[in-house]
């Protein structure tokens, strides 16, 4: 019985462990193998205590010894992330199906191989979700393909696409029914478990926001949705390590373009796509561009705009969203009193004052002409100026390169987070400048020693701790 508890444990703890892994990369097993963010955590929380166990099981008969101190040690990292395994209903269903197997393979297979019921649960899983999966997308198709009237907008980019889909959300406010989907939504599921689950029935125009990280991920959700409008924004080196050239980038995104409900699209410039009669190119036309800590102005199709909205990269944003806009119908002049009442995206250089401090919460942009507008923006406070960031995620030693030497230009102080790109800071930042923050908890102590009223602080990019 003793046995069996050690092998049970194990069985669970390193379940726990790899199913978290999994959900933090969309569950995709090979992006957890080789493109993880911190590979020694799978050497230090998987790799090691699996020997150790299979050695003290089955040389000492003493699997539950390391089983306990494996959960021990399992507790200490779970207590340093800040993003913890969701209880959603796959990962229920799961681990059901983990306790099944596990009890299965030691009571009547006399199996103690430990990975056998994780390797047995995951394929299970697997199966059940792709049956589940295929249910809840008739769902959804019959849903939206019920409602006659509806228009569909879809918004992709490298960067900026839940700005712009927010902003035309706001646009629209007032003139339809308008919904868009919540937060970063931007995956076939995700869109799929918002239809059925919140996309009201009456709806008038209803936004999606695209997101992929191969190829077809776009031409999948676009020929699902079918989008009568489109926008594909700014093209980048986002995502840059999976799709490895920006020429694969840019084809991925114009997948939108195989709706076969396609009346209109908005391309930005950087598609490298020629106008025809229902493609329109933007981007040289946003032109007199002022961007301050207070508003952004500039003048598009010979109207002025202006917003509340920071960082001279938004324009792109904005402008995508005015010409959708437009085109639906609403006129030049409520485009401009619907401005005045914009707010921030959160996270996105959302402006912040409290103690004296103006706090820039750029902490959801993670792409290098973001960030650059962003230093750029906070270069023009007069007072002293703070940026808190673990650098670029997902993109090469070149951009985070660029980030640390601009960094130091602008920047009195420089707080990396975490050790992704600590290297890099630690080159071509000035020593008496640099600081870093081994732990999020520690970032408000940090910040009441190191910051006072009258500094700017600003939040560029922010990563899990699992990256």
């Amino acid at each position: 019985m003793i046995e069996f508890i050690g092998y049970f444990l194990f069985v669970l703890a390193s379940g726990y462990y790899l199913i978290t892994n999994l959900q933090w990369y969309s569950y995709k097993a090979r992006r957890v193998l080789f493109h993880h963010t911190k590979p020694l955590w799978n050497i230090i929380y998987f790799i090691i205590p699996l020997g150790l166990y299979i050695l003290a099981s089955h040389l000492l008969k003493m699997g539950i010894v390391v089983s306990m101190l494996y959960i021990g040690v399992l507790f200490l990292w779970y207590r340093g992330l800040d993003k913890p395994l969701v209880l959603t209903g796959r990962i229920k269903r799961f681990f059901l199906i983990l306790v099944v197997s596990a009890l299965l393979m030691w009571f009547i297979a006399r199996c103690t191989f430990v990975l056998a019921p994780f390797i047995v649960a995951w394929i299970i899983s697997l199966m059940a979700e792709k049956i589940l999966f295929l249910g809840f997308k008739a769902k959804a198709k019959a849903k939206i393909e019920g409602m006659n009237d509806l228009v569909v907008v879809g918004i992709t980019a490298s960067y900026g696409k839940t700005s712009i889909k927010n902003f035309l959300a706001h646009l629209l406010q007032g003139s339809f029914r308008t919904y868009a989907t919540p937060r970063s939504v931007n995956t076939l599921g995700g869109i799929i478990k918002d239809i059925n689950e919140d996309l009201p029935s009456n709806t008038q125009v209803y936004i999606v926001e695209m997101g992929a990280r191969i190829k077809g991920d776009i031409a999948e959700i676009t020929t699902f949705i079918n989008p009568q409008y489109a926008v594909v924004g700014k093209i980048g080196p986002a995502h840059i390590e999976y799709f490895k050239t920006l020429d694969a980038i840019s084809a991925t995104k114009l997948e939108i373009l195989q709706s076969n409900r396609l009346k209109q699209a908005w391309l930005h410039e950087s598609t490298m796509i020629k106008s025809s009669q229902n493609l329109h190119i933007f981007g040289s036309d946003i032109q007199d561009i002022k961007s301050t800590l207070d508003y952004t102005s500039f003048v598009l199709d010979g109207t002025k705009y202006e917003a509340s909205i920071l960082g001279d990269f938004h324009t792109i944003n904005l402008a995508a969203a005015i010409e959708v806009a437009n085109a639906l119908g609403v006129d030049k002049e409520t485009i401009q009193k619907r401005l005045k009442t914009l707010k921030a995206t959160p996270h996105r250089l959302e402006r912040i004052d409290a103690g004296g401090k103006l706090i820039l919460d750029d902490s959801f942009n993670g792409n290098i002409d973001g960030m650059m507008a962003s230093f750029t923006l906070a270069s023009t406070h007069s007072g002293r100026k703070v940026v808190i960031t673990p650098g670029l995620v997902e993109a090469g030693e070149e951009l985070n390169i660029q980030v640390a030497k601009r960094a130091n230009e602008v920047f009195d102080l420089v707080i990396v987070t975490g050790e992704l790109n600590l290297a890099i800071f630690e080159k071509y930042v000035d020593k008496n400048k640099l600081l870093k923050l081994a732990q999020k908890s520690q970032m408000q102590d940090m910040l009441i020693k190191h910051t006072k009223a009258g500094d700017l602080i600003l939040f560029a990019n922010d990563a899990p701790s699992f990256i």
